[in-house]
């Protein structure tokens, strides 16, 4: 649906600029996005390199797990209906982690990962599950702690205080965490 919408945009401004005679502004956004990508590429690259770097180390170090075994908890109370010890719930606390680290790029992996892992939990194949769109609620509202990529993003742009985000992004984004599991608990115990 989002890809639609964007080819839309794409093709209504090439369309307005070509009806208006505007070609040269239309050349210049294309070379100007092109080179603008790029850099942010190339800045950005070093930061995720780095965090992804670390996540790993944290994984293959069993750190991970031990913070998985933590959260664990708390999971085993949004998630009754997967069983114990299960791989998901694994995986589902990696993603977690991950977004709370401001760290999407890695956290992804394992929300694919977790999402597989629970459609084979799933009765209803062409259905999501409840455990599939509790999930989904916690990945999209997730608590972020330290917004990474944001504070890189703040730094490449000669932000004056690029850690200023940094509390009101955890109280943000624990409002919308809290708001998306009270709707999903509201709405799933309907029928």
């Amino acid at each position: 649906m989002i890809n639609k919408i964007w080819a839309s945009f794409i093709i209504i401004g090439t369309l307005f600029c070509l009806f208006f005679g505007k070609v040269e502004i239309l050349n210049e956004a294309i070379l100007n996005s092109a080179k603008t990508t790029l850099d942010l590429v190339v800045k950005i690259f070093p930061v995720m390199a780095l965090w992804l770097g670390i996540m790993k180390i944290a994984e293959v170090s069993g750190l991970i797990k031990k913070i998985s075994l933590k959260i664990s908890g708390v999971l085993k109370h949004l998630f009754p209906e997967i069983p114990k010890g299960h791989e998901s719930l694994g995986y589902i606390s990696s993603n977690i982690i991950a977004n709370m680290f401001g760290l999407g790029n890695a956290a992804t992996p394992f929300g694919l990962k977790a999402m597989q892992s629970l459609q084979k939990l799933n009765e209803k194949k062409d259905t999501a599950s409840r455990s599939m769109i509790t999930f989904l609620v916690i990945n999209t509202g997730g608590v972020t702690i330290i917004p990474t990529t944001i504070i890189s993003l703040r730094m490449m742009y000669d932000s004056i205080s690029p850690t200023s985000i940094v509390f009101p992004c955890l109280i943000v984004t624990l409002l919308s965490a809290i708001a998306g599991l009270s709707i999903d608990r509201l709405l799933g115990g309907r029928k």
